[in-house]
């Protein structure tokens, strides 16, 4: 699976984002090493800390369904812009893929593709 038609996926499952605090919509596209992919979407709470992020929402969905073997996260916004997930999700996918390839596409369309280890140098482990 290319790069774009993982973007394009999260860009479909960014429709289902639930953001009506922030209105920030977060699409995500988990590509598993099967070729399997879980989507994801933000899903805000009034309470703001009962809020998930549509990059772990992908992940949660994979591992339930006994995934556990990850290649590449796609990560789109309905800013438009690059969107980098925050530190909890960075955290999240760093305990089942540290080599795990992170792509998101700039407003001018470009992609980019990151290592997680790029953006979580020292991430915590046991």
């Amino acid at each position: 699976m290319t790069n774009t038609e993982l973007l394009s996926i999260a860009d479909k499952a960014m429709e289902n984002a639930y953001a009506p605090y922030s209105k920030f919509k977060v699409g995500a596209a988990l590509l598993c090493k099967d070729r399997t992919v879980f989507t994801g979407c933000n899903i805000e709470n009034a309470t703001y800390g009962a809020t998930n992020c549509a990059e772990r929402t992908a992940i949660f969905k994979a591992v339930s369904e006994g995934q556990r073997d990850f290649e590449a996260i796609a990560i789109v916004s309905s800013s438009g812009d690059e969107t980098f997930p925050c530190g909890i999700c960075r955290q999240v996918m760093a305990e089942f893929a540290p080599e795990l390839k992170i792509i998101l596409r700039s407003s001018s369309g470009e992609e980019t593709c990151y290592k997680l280890m790029e953006l979580l140098p020292k991430t915590f482990t046991l």
